[in-house]
């Protein structure tokens, strides 16, 4: 089954050329695009539920309405719709208030075609939540500041087997589930499997607090 797929962005060639890209793949569908946020809430509203996209990738800076507010807005209307930001290497502020929006993902705007499809299957078959590196360390160096660990999240970590700091390591690095089943010889499956079990184990939900939680307190 194709994942739907919507595209946010203020420049009518960038939308353009995207969803061209994305056409090339057998595996995605683009719905429709808008050129801000507003103009996506409205065409939202108008879709019937099975119309909806399942991931939308949208862009930061834009005019009438902002990809960040566009994002905290539509999480609490459209739960199950997850978010990839499009964004710029220096937007460090943005990059944190759209982690705390509801956004599924980030990655530069100029990542390649293969690189944002692969993104979106990740989110879609593995609620992943994936990062460009460079994205990844800034987000974790914004996020990493503060208190030491509490005594409940050092009894998590001495529970993690060492297969589970390796998989924790490749997060650290900014891998996808897919490089890392390559680096440790395994499935995707088996990475995902032993992610879930990491996150319930430090008492997380997502990637952003597994590596914070690990750069803090040394664990790879």
């Amino acid at each position: 089954m194709m994942i739907k797929v919507a595209i946010v962005d203020d420049k009518r060639l960038n939308r353009l050329n995207r969803a061209d890209e994305l056409s090339y793949s057998e595996k995605i569908k683009v719905v429709f695009t808008s050129q801000n946020g507003q103009e996506f809430l409205e065409t939202m509203k108008a879709l019937a539920q099975n119309n909806l996209p399942e991931i939308v990738l949208m862009d930061i800076d834009m005019p009438e309405k902002n990809g960040i507010d566009t994002v905290r807005e539509a999480k609490v209307i459209y739960p199950g719709v997850e978010f990839l930001m499009l964004t710029v290497f220096d937007e460090d502020e943005k990059i944190f208030e759209a982690v705390k929006a509801g956004a599924s993902g980030y990655l530069l705007k100029d990542e390649s075609t293969e690189t944002i499809i692969n993104f979106i299957q990740q989110v879609k078959e593995f609620r992943a939540v994936p990062m460009s590196p460079s994205v990844a360390r800034k987000a974790l160096k914004l996020l990493c500041g503060g208190s030491s660990f509490t005594q409940q999240e050092k009894t998590a970590e001495n529970t993690l087997t060492p297969r589970e700091i390796e998989v924790l390591k490749g997060l650290v690095e900014g891998l996808d589930y897919k490089e890392i089943a390559e680096k440790l010889f395994v499935s995707p499956n088996t990475v995902r499997n032993q992610i879930t079990s990491i996150y319930t184990k430090l008492h997380v939900t997502c990637k952003v607090d597994a590596v914070k939680l690990a750069i803090r307190n040394k664990m790879v």
